[in-house]
């Protein structure tokens, strides 16, 4: 049964053709899909002119080319009888439009996945933080909070998701894994929070036998190594899905994440993680999640322990009891629900 109607206001950018729309991150593309099982979801995103790679299988999507028409998309909004607004990550253009809804008393969620004050950082620079800290403040102080980790904001004043990208198909038709070297995978992002870059460089210097994939567009880098194989964008999961069982250990070199998607990928194919101490604390309770120090011999000394245990950390990674897609959208349909009720 449809809940009311929702507006769905994302810094994303999406590219247009023939009346259908396309974006290249997964995760906001899932989310709108998602609601709009429980909601009549209208989304507001911002027009690009390249390419991209996921079509958004939604059939109200507006686009703006520019901050002021992005702002008057959200005005035109106001025609919708009850409607409720959530706002993904808090950018300048969420900022300003959650300005417009705050003036107009308009019912406003925020959906935080990532620390922005990290990414800021990491991005522009420390002096950047304080900006981002001023929208940041603004908006958790007059919105309902959804976070997908408790340290994005106050646990008592914020719903807890578990986020999610799995489905049935993840924990099906499992591969024997290879295991005559180590067989590195990094899915993501390429930008400098990512620590992609920085572990390249560690890669290079490594002395034993191992082979790094990347997937995602590496762009503007030198890669001369004959051992790192670049794979692409990919986001199709059943692709996705052999890539992973193809590998034997996922490495997230990241300096800041929120609840990342590709670990639980990993660990439903039962293939071991490798993270570094700025982002241990997404360990939680999972098996087969391991923290390195971001230095060459650490991460050596990890992956050996790794590869000569490896079947007995794939039976603790068996006991992982992980978060699924449906019951992540699920979850914050309910919490936007049972808020406006």
């Amino acid at each position: 049964m449809l809940y009311k109607d929702l507006v769905i206001i994302n810094n994303e950018k999406c590219f247009k053709e023939n009346d259908n729309f396309y974006c290249d991150n997964l995760d906001l593309k899932i989310l709108p899909e998602g609601l709009n099982e429980y909601h009549q979801v209208q989304y507001i995103v911002r027009s690009s002119k390249k390419k991209k790679d996921q079509k958004i299988n939604l059939k109200d999507i507006k686009v703006a080319s520019n901050i002021l028409k992005f702002v008057y998309l959200v005005l035109k909004t106001f025609k919708i009888p009850n409607v409720t607004y959530l706002l993904v990550c808090i950018t300048p253009y969420t900022f300003f439009s959650f300005l417009i809804l705050l003036l107009f008393r308009k019912r406003v969620f925020v959906y935080l996945f990532s620390s922005g004050h990290e990414e800021y950082k990491h991005i522009l620079g420390s002096w950047s933080v304080w900006i981002y800290h001023i929208m940041y403040k603004i908006v958790t102080s007059n919105s309902k909070v959804i976070v997908c980790h408790e340290r994005l904001f106050d646990k008592t004043k914020s719903h807890l998701v578990n986020i999610s990208r799995l489905d049935d198909e993840w924990f099906t038709n499992y591969k024997d894994v290879l295991l005559d070297k180590a067989r590195f995978l990094y899915v993501g992002r390429m930008s400098p929070e990512k620590g992609i870059f920085e572990f390249l460089n560690m890669f290079n210097k490594i002395k034993f036998d191992a082979e790094f994939s990347i997937v995602g567009n590496l762009k503007n880098q030198d890669i001369s190594n004959n051992n790192i194989n670049l794979l692409g964008y990919i986001a199709d999961p059943k692709s996705l899905i052999n890539i992973y069982d193809s590998h034997n250990i996922m490495v997230l070199p990241s300096f800041t994440e929120a609840t990342p998607y590709v670990v639980d990928e990993a660990l439903s194919r039962k293939r071991p993680v490798i993270i570094f101490e700025d982002i241990d604390y997404i360990v939680r309770d999972k098996k087969g999640i391991f923290v390195s120090k971001r230095d060459l011999n650490s991460f050596s000394e990890t992956t050996k322990y790794i590869m000569d245990n490896y079947r007995e950390i794939q039976k603790k990674i068996e006991k992982n009891e992980l978060p699924t897609k449906k019951r992540m959208i699920k979850q914050i349909s309910d919490i936007i629900k049972l808020q406006n009720s």
